[in-house]
């Protein structure tokens, strides 16, 4: 069995975050094992009141006592992983828990070392989303790839599956929406097989609780000229 440490950092989701472990909970995938690490970043709503009545639904909680970013949540919920792979998951529904057998096929079949998740290669369905957004995202995607040699059509899809020991968690930097450029980049100079899947997407409005903004990018752009030649 392989075991993959599915890692939900949440903050301020009492509206989705018991929905989203129970469908976690459901998934089944042939080979694997699920550990799932909930981090709860100082949630100011009834989230921590949730997950602490509700411990079958997760393996591991940790507690943040003040709001740190996501960045940190993610840190923290690194020391405590156990697993052969991580899967990040956002607690607010907009990626489905369902996609994770395409996630883990080409870690099961063909020993990928990493797997990224793409909204743009035939999903079964995407809601319709900022436009912005979408440039932002393409353009970060194409200076990804010239700097790295990659194909990636979405590097920004939440759903990113690594193997765990392809760098050490202590010694990421970025504790914002950086960091998600920052461990792909570490994860891809080490990885030998790399795969992306389709995966379906329910973006939120910034009405329902979306929390990135146009101006992350400029983070997000730093980080990857700063992983690609200073390391």
């Amino acid at each position: 069995m392989t075991k993959v440490t599915v890692l939900i950092p949440a903050y301020n989701e009492e509206a989705t975050i018991g929905r989203l472990l129970e469908t976690v909970n459901e998934q089944v995938v042939e080979g694997i094992e699920f550990e799932v690490v909930v981090v709860d970043d100082g949630s100011t709503d009834g989230t921590v009141d949730l997950l602490r009545k509700n411990p079958h639904l997760y393996t591991k909680l940790i507690e943040q006592p003040r709001n740190q970013g996501k960045g940190a949540a993610v840190k923290a919920g690194l020391r405590e992983a156990s697993g052969d792979y991580v899967l990040f998951q956002d607690a607010d529904l907009e990626y489905d828990p369902a996609d994770y057998a395409k996630l883990l096929l080409p870690v099961t079949r063909y020993s990928a070392d990493v797997v990224m998740g793409s909204r743009l290669v035939a999903p079964q369905f995407t809601r319709v989303y900022y436009f912005w957004h979408k440039v932002g995202n393409r353009f970060i995607t194409l200076l990804f790839n010239i700097l790295y040699n990659m194909t990636f059509t979405d590097i920004y899809s939440c759903y990113l599956v690594y193997r765990r020991d392809l760098f050490d968690a202590d010694r990421l930097r970025s504790t914002g929406w950086a960091q998600h450029a920052e461990i792909l980049a570490k994860a891809v100079k080490k990885a030998k097989v790399i795969y992306e899947v389709p995966v379906s997407y329910h973006g939120r409005s910034y009405e329902e609780g979306k929390k990135i903004k146009a101006y992350h990018v400029i983070a997000v752009i730093g980080m990857i000229f700063r992983q690609r030649f200073l390391g």
